[in-house]
C-alpha cells in the first residue's frame, strides 16, 4: 500500500525532530546500530560500483609502476591501513569505522573500484581524496601496488619501500643532522644517488638548482600537480629546500641503464628530434632549451640527459593533456608536446635516457 503525502510529511517531521533532539549519537567511541552499519556499507558499495563504471584499466603489472605506488602507500597510507609486518597506528585503530585491512579487502574488490576510492576518498570515514585530482597516472600506480599487496610478505614489502643503504659515494650525510633525516625521505623515492628508483621516478642528480627550486615551489603553491609530491613539498621550509636543491644538484648525473634493447633506428629518430626538431610542425630542437650550451638555455629549464624514458614520456603526455602544471614556463611546453605523436615521444625520450653527456646544441652530431 502506498504511503500518502500526509504520512510522508509526518515521517519527515518526525525524522527532523529526532535529529533536533540530539539523541542520535555521533560518538566515535561507539559503533553504529547494525541496520545503520548495513545501510551505510550497502550505500557505499553501490555508489563505488556505479561511479566506477566505464573506467578503462591500464596495464598494472609494470614493476616500476608498482614501486611508485608502494612508495606513496608507505608515506600516505600505511599509518592507517598497516602493511605486512607493520600494524596500523593506535590512532587509526580508534577511528570509526576503522580503516580496513587492505590485504584482506583488496581481493574482494577490483581495480576500477579501487581507483575510484583512492582518487575520490569516502565521505564520513576519514578516507581522504587523492591530493591531486589531475594525476590519474599516480592513482593507478597506487592501485597497481594494492593489487600486489595481498601476496606480499614483510620482506617483500620492505624491499619495495626501504631506501638503499647510504654510502659516501651516494651522498651520505651525517646521521645526527636534522636535514639528513629529511633527506632520507627523499631517498626513499629518488635513491641515495639521486638517480631515482625505477623508471617512473625522476633523477635529481646533477639537475639544475634553479629548476629544482622552482619545481618544489610550484608543488607548494599547487601549480604543479602531483598527489605524491605536493604534500611532501608543503612540509619543507625555505632553508630545507635550499639545502635539498644544493645537495642533489652536486650529485653526479649518470645515464640510465637501459631496461630493454632499443632499436638503433628509434634512437636515431630521437636524436634527430632532439637536435633538429620537426620544422614543419614547429617543434624546436630539444637541446636548444634543455642543453646547458643551447641557444635558449635557461637555468629554470630542466636537464633531460640520463632521465628515464618512461618518466619523460609521462611528462609529455601530461603536458599534452594539460594535467602537469608547473612553474611560469609550463605554457612553453604544452603546445610543443601536443605536436608530437606517441612514437616520437618514445623516440626522443629513449634518446635522452641513453645520452651520456650534454652535447652542444650548436653541434650537428
Amino acid at each position: 500500500m502506498l504511503i500518502g503525502g500526509g504520512a510522508l510529511v509526518a515521517l519527515a517531521a518526525l525524522g527532523f525532530l529526532v535529529a533536533a533532539s540530539g539523541v542520535i549519537s555521533t560518538k566515535a567511541s561507539t559503533g553504529h546500530w547494525r541496520i545503520t552499519e548495513w545501510f551505510l556499507q550497502f550505500s557505499k558499495q553501490r555508489s563505488v560500483s556505479t561511479y566506477s563504471l566505464g573506467l578503462e584499466v591500464p596495464p598494472l603489472d609494470d614493476g616500476s609502476l608498482i614501486l611508485k605506488g608502494a612508495l606513496h602507500y608507505e608515506f600516505g597510507c600505511r599509518s592507517c591501513h598497516g602493511a605486512p609486518g607493520a600494524p596500523p597506528s593506535r590512532v587509526a585503530n580508534t577511528m570509526l569505522p576503522p580503516p580496513p585491512d587492505l590485504g584482506a579487502a583488496v581481493p574482494k574488490s577490483n581495480p576500477k573500484r579501487l581507483f575510484h576510492i583512492v582518487k575520490h576518498g569516502v565521505k564520513f570515514t576519514g578516507m581522504p581524496a587523492f591530493p591531486s585530482q589531475k594525476r590519474d597516472d599516480e592513482v593507478w600506480a597506487v592501485v597497481a601496488f594494492l593489487m600486489k599487496l595481498p601476496g606480499l610478505t614483510e620482506t617483500g614489502y620492505q624491499n619495495l619501500v626501504a631506501s638503499e643503504p647510504r654510502t659516501a659515494e651516494a651522498g651520505q650525510l651525517p646521521a645526527g643532522d636534522t636535514f639528513a633525516s629529511l633527506n632520507r625521505s627523499c631517498q626513499q623515492c629518488h635513491g641515495t644517488d639521486g638517480l631515482g628508483r625505477g623508471e617512473q621516478i625522476p633523477s635529481l642528480a646533477g639537475q639544475r638548482p634553479h629548476y629544482l627550486a622552482n619545481a618544489l615551489a610550484a608543488y607548494v603553491l599547487g601549480r604543479r600537480h602531483s598527489g605524491i609530491m605536493q604534500p611532501v613539498a608543503a612540509s619543507l621550509d625555505e632553508t630545507t629546500i635550499r639545502r635539498l636543491v644544493a645537495h642533489y644538484a652536486q650529485l653526479p648525473a649518470s645515464p640510465r641503464a637501459p631496461v630493454r634493447t632499443v632499436d638503433p633506428a628509434i634512437l636515431e629518430k630521437g636524436r634527430r628530434i632532439a637536435h633538429h626538431g620537426i620544422r614543419e610542425r614547429r617543434v624546436p630542437a630539444c637541446v636548444e632549451c634543455h642543453d646547458p650550451s643551447g641557444r635558449r638555455s635557461n637555468p629554470a629549464y630542466p636537464s633531460l640527459t640520463g632521465q628515464s624514458a618512461a618518466y619523460l614520456v609521462g611528462q609529455l603526455e601530461l603536458f599534452t593533456a594539460n594535467r602537469r602544471g608547473g612553474s611560469s614556463y609550463e605554457h612553453l611546453m604544452q603546445p610543443i608536446a601536443a605536436r608530437l605523436d606517441p612514437d616520437e615521444m618514445q623516440a626522443v625520450a629513449r634518446y635522452f635516457e641513453s645520452r651520456e653527456t650534454a652535447s652542444s646544441a650548436l653541434e650537428n652530431p
